[in-house]
């Protein structure tokens, strides 16, 4: 009996990791290198200010993906209880944990010796890498081939780079 409980749960755990949807890390990815790229001026804690704006914009977009997601299967005649609220939870979740990284990567960058200017491309360099690495998990995990996940990181790394332009535009 114990082993077939062991079983039926590595088989829900590798079910559930088959059908793992990485769009929200890709997306959310792209949102905080958006969000350094647009952060401007910091004021007197600007390390502390940009942790906090990679973070709570992260949760925010997070909120809103789970509400839209909610809303619309309320639309589609589905009942919303406990279980499709976690869903929608869980499933958004990949767009916060997109912002940690980078946010990591601020919270560090004094160890490195980088002023502020510094930190925020150590912040967004990490957000592209990021990018590219959910898109190359995505592909991998829905058994796409090496060549199409060099393919989606080759498009996401050209999306991350177009980013890093505006950056590179709005400094100069």
């Amino acid at each position: 009996m114990i082993r077939t409980d062991r079983a039926a749960a590595r088989a829900d755990t590798s079910e559930r990791a088959a059908h793992t949807d990485y769009t929200g890390g890709v997306y959310g990815s792209m949102l905080a290198a958006s969000v350094v790229i647009g952060a401007g001026s910091l004021g007197s804690s600007p390390r502390l200010e940009l942790m906090l704006l990679l973070l709570l914009t992260g949760l925010a977009f997070w909120i809103a993906h789970v509400h839209a997601q909610l809303f619309g299967a309320r639309l589609a005649q589905h009942p919303l209880d406990r279980h499709a609220v976690l869903h929608a939870c869980r499933d958004e979740w990949p767009i916060v944990k997109a912002a940690v990284p980078p946010a990591a990567a601020v919270a560090v960058s004094p160890l490195l010796g980088l002023d502020v200017q510094g930190t925020v491309w150590l912040a967004l360099c990490v957000a592209v890498a990021g990018q590219v690495g959910w898109s190359v998990a995505a592909a991998r995990r829905s058994g796409a081939s090496w060549r199409l996940a060099a393919g989606t990181a080759s498009v996401n790394l050209l999306l991350g780079l177009l980013i890093v332009s505006f950056k590179l535009v709005l400094t100069h």
